[in-house]
């Protein structure tokens, strides 16, 4: 049985890290700042991590791509939900998410992570899974920006099982779903959880592909969408859907969960809200304009490969 190598994994998520700042560096020509942090040993949550931070740049009004490497002597509900048998164990997670908030309406805000999770125990055999995938958040979408987006991660992990692609997108339009609303937050990718049931060298070698895949995935849309013209009344509705990331975010995001349950860091946790947002009471958006055409035509789930 091939041994979890988490050492791997870390290295991997910390060069990941490195790879895409230094990718939105460039972009702009303005160096993101960088805040190590580290739990001390006595605390109950320890570990350590860097947050990559960007405030009020050229392209991005608030973007973060953090690491976390964390250890804790019991699992938080959120990870043991769906987990009975793993209540009461230690665990160690380590992960790399971003979320990119672009100024430009035109562009669309972006998450991924990518993460791996090992439960121990004292009287039996560790248990481990990673997570992750990508999404897309667009305010005023284009047909080829979607196809695009979904085509990459689509190709990205191919080659790990034909059925891989329906499965994760799938489960990404159910997750980024806001009941309370019955709309989704944006037009979705992949997302996968709990998973391992290539074993590890290639379920790492799955999150390796999609993680290698978010600059492909994203960089020509921002090439594409950064210089289009805008005013008050695109930017007025970007706001108002950035307050549905918000919702998403704090009230049935399970990463956020997991991060306030366990202790983690706030500032590091919530480092995916946007910079402003908006809400108004009971609006909805005038038939035939672009702002209608977003929850007509791409919020429904729908096949864009």
């Amino acid at each position: 049985m091939t041994e979890v190598d988490a050492g791997a994994v870390r290295t991997y998520l910390v060069d990941l890290q490195r790879r895409i700042v230094e990718r939105f560096e460039a972009f702009d020509a303005k160096p993101w700042g960088e805040d190590a942090w580290e739990k001390p040993q006595a605390s109950e949550l320890q570990g350590r991590g860097i947050t990559r931070i960007v405030e009020n740049g050229g392209l991005l009004e608030r973007g973060g791509v953090g690491f976390s490497d964390v250890r804790g002597r019991k699992l938080p509900p959120s990870a043991a939900a769906n987990r009975p048998e793993l209540v009461g164990r230690g665990f160690e997670a380590m992960g790399v998410s971003l979320v990119l908030h672009p100024r430009n309406p035109y562009v669309p805000t972006v998450h991924m992570n990518v993460r791996f999770l090992v439960a121990r125990a004292t009287h039996a055999a560790d248990v481990w899974w990673f997570g992750g995938g990508m999404d897309l958040t667009p305010y005023y979408p284009f047909v080829d920006d979607a196809r695009h987006f979904h085509a990459t991660c689509r190709d990205a992990v191919q080659s790990f099982g034909s059925d891989l692609h329906g499965r994760f997108k799938a489960w990404c339009d159910r997750y980024f779903f806001l009941p309370h609303r019955g709309e989704a937050r944006g037009i979705g990718g992949i997302f996968f959880d709990d998973f391992n049931e290539l074993g590890f060298e290639r379920s790492f070698a799955m999150v390796r592909a999609v993680g290698d895949a978010f600059l492909a995935a994203y960089v020509p849309i921002v090439e594409r969408r950064r210089e289009l013209a805008y005013g008050d009344r695109e930017r007025g509705f970007q706001a108002y859907r950035r307050g549905r990331y918000v919702e998403f975010n704090l009230v049935l995001d399970r990463g956020t969960h997991f991060g306030l349950q366990s202790g983690g860091r706030t500032e590091s946790i919530l480092l995916s809200m946007p910079p402003s947002a908006a809400w108004r009471y009971d609006w909805k958006p005038e038939a035939g304009t672009p702002e209608a055409a977003l929850y007509a035509e791409f919020l429904p789930p729908r096949d864009w490969v």
